[in-house]
């Protein structure tokens, strides 16, 4: 077997030249510079000439700070798996939240890509590396806790897709091109659930943060934010920005405080990136203390250029609801290009099972697939007792799998229990109030998360309760959506701007679009536990029929 070679020095250039061994100075490389002060700084890199390229940060002013080295070497290694290393280990470290790392983006961003035995160096020669460094004290977290955070999901440094890098590339021209031209220009990302919009966003705010400091770059100096109107995914954004040099957590805002702060200011901004642009308001929210008529279209006013992530078929409620028309009436009246996402990036989910969720979602009713070893696990329980017995066993395994639950049981915000399918089930709705996200909290194991706590979150495993709203139409065999017995009822305050028949319509449909999140959230597997007892005896015969 051969032999990984892990050596730490003083980081001065006579321990650079004393620097011998043939895989350490004359191979490819990873290594990482750090120093052990309160609030450590790292910077990780790889080389193919390593006493070069350690002489080059002794005289980098930016590396003044860092006393120590580390040189990761193997006989094996060659410059693809250093990347993937690299890569791997700064993904880490944002999530160890151990070191302020001082990386920035490359000129180039990360693709994913094959190559010669990737799984032996991605898998079996990193968790020799990263074992190697939580003994040495140089990192905490094991790998399967840390993959399990939100903030590594989102990390600025995850190797892209083709079509995310295409995107991504398109945005930082249209930027560079746009800055210094007169009036607002948008740019339009579309994805479903699960097509890896926020990674994408992430990785674009930390590059063009990393543009605005860098001197010679046409975006520098510029006044940049990331509007985020999720409360958990805020958290998220905030916890990242203590671990990247240009990330700072007064550029991440909700989109009504962005309004409001530069109207006091009197100023405007450069870029600004919108997550989720679904979730915006399209009327006044007096009570959110928001006064205008539509949310994207004072977004657009107030910055230079605006990226916006967005996605009709998250749309939550009849205040933040977008139709085609009212989309293009607010970008036709600025210069704006639209781009697509397609690409499933959440879910490990083969054609079938995906045709099948898709069929569920326009209220169709099918046979489930076959179930194949390894495949996407997609299963209705007859029994809550197992539903939820299962879910644990999958957390207990896996870790990051958790019960939702369709918006149809009372819940009001006076510090009472409230409980999903309290003759069933019988778990309280999410109580549990932290500055971590809400499925990061483990004893959130013990209850039922909503639209409002998962929206945008990767889960292992997901348990779907398919409430009271959630019925089955026996004459047409399909899905009945039934709006009077959804319980949230901010979700449903009628728009005058909108005919009677089509605030009904719209009620509908958001049903189904919060179905469509919840049910998209599982990597591995979605488990449904219907509450309608003729639903569930339904979809138990449909799952027979390929058993």
């Amino acid at each position: 077997m051969q032999k990984l070679i892990i050596k730490q020095l003083p980081f001065h250039t006579a321990a650079v030249n004393a620097v011998q061994e043939e895989h350490l100075s004359n191979y490819p490389i990873v290594y990482i510079l750090h120093n052990e002060k309160r609030r450590p700084d790292a910077y990780i890199g790889q080389t193919v000439q390593a006493s070069r390229r350690m002489k080059q940060h002794l005289k980098d002013n930016k590396r003044h700070k860092l006393d120590r080295f580390i040189l990761i070497g193997h006989e094996r290694l060659n410059q693809s798996a250093t990347y993937n290393i690299e890569s791997k280990l700064i993904n880490l470290f944002i999530a160890d939240n151990r070191y302020r790392l001082q990386n920035v983006s490359q000129t180039a961003s990360r693709q994913m890509h094959n190559y010669y035995d990737k799984a032996y160096y991605n898998e079996d020669l990193f968790h020799q590396i990263w074992e190697h460094l939580r003994q040495e004290n140089i990192a905490e977290g094991s790998i399967d806790a840390l993959e399990n955070k939100d903030v590594y999901k989102l990390s600025p440094y995850k190797e892209l897709t083709p079509e995310q890098v295409e995107v991504k590339e398109r945005i930082l021209a249209f930027c560079r091109e746009r800055m210094m031209a007169s009036g607002q220009h948008v740019f339009i990302v579309e994805g479903d659930a699960g097509t890896g919009k926020s990674v994408l966003l992430s990785s674009l705010f930390n590059t063009i943060q990393d543009s605005a400091a860098e001197a010679f770059s046409p975006l520098y100096q510029t006044d940049n934010y990331l509007l985020v109107n999720h409360g958990e995914m805020l958290k998220t954004y905030k916890s990242m920005a203590g671990s990247l040099p240009n990330l700072k957590k007064k550029n991440f805002v909700k989109p009504t405080s962005f309004v409001n702060q530069l109207d006091k200011q009197g100023r405007m901004a450069d870029i600004t990136l919108v997550d989720e642009a679904h979730l915006l308001l399209s009327k006044p929210d007096t009570y959110n203390n928001f006064h205008y008529d539509n949310h994207l279209d004072e977004i657009i006013k107030r910055s230079r250029i605006t990226i916006v992530i967005f996605d009709r078929r998250q749309v939550l409620k009849l205040k933040s609801y977008w139709n085609e028309r009212l989309m293009q009436e607010i970008t036709s009246h600025y210069q704006a290009d639209t781009m697509h996402l397609t690409n499933q990036m959440r879910m490990n989910i083969d054609e079938e099972a995906r045709s099948w969720l898709e069929a569920f979602l326009t209220k169709q009713l099918r046979p489930l697939p076959e179930r194949k070893p390894k495949d996407f696990e997609l299963k209705v329980f007859d029994s809550p007792a197992q539903f939820r017995k299962t879910i644990e066993e999958k957390n207990e395994q896996y870790g990051l799998s958790r019960i939702v639950s369709t918006f149809d049981y009372l819940h009001k915000k006076d510090k009472n229990t409230y409980y999903v399918d309290e003759d069933g089930l019988h778990m309280p709705w999410n109580q549990t109030q932290d500055n971590l996200t809400w499925a990061e909290q483990s004893g959130t194991i013990k209850e039922v998360g909503s639209i409002y706590t998962v929206q945008g979150f990767d889960l292992n495993y997901v348990g779907v309760v398919l409430g009271p709203s959630i019925k089955y139409d026996e004459e047409n065999d399909q899905l009945f959506i039934d709006p009077a017995a959804y319980q949230d009822r901010g979700a449903f305050a009628s728009r005058s701007d909108l005919s009677k028949e089509e605030n009904e319509r719209i009620k509908e449909q958001i049903i189904l679009n919060s179905l469509n999140v919840l049910m998209k959230r599982g990597i591995h597997g979605l488990y449904l536990y219907p509450t309608d007892p003729e639903l569930r005896r339904r979809l138990l015969i449909l799952q027979e029929e390929n058993a």
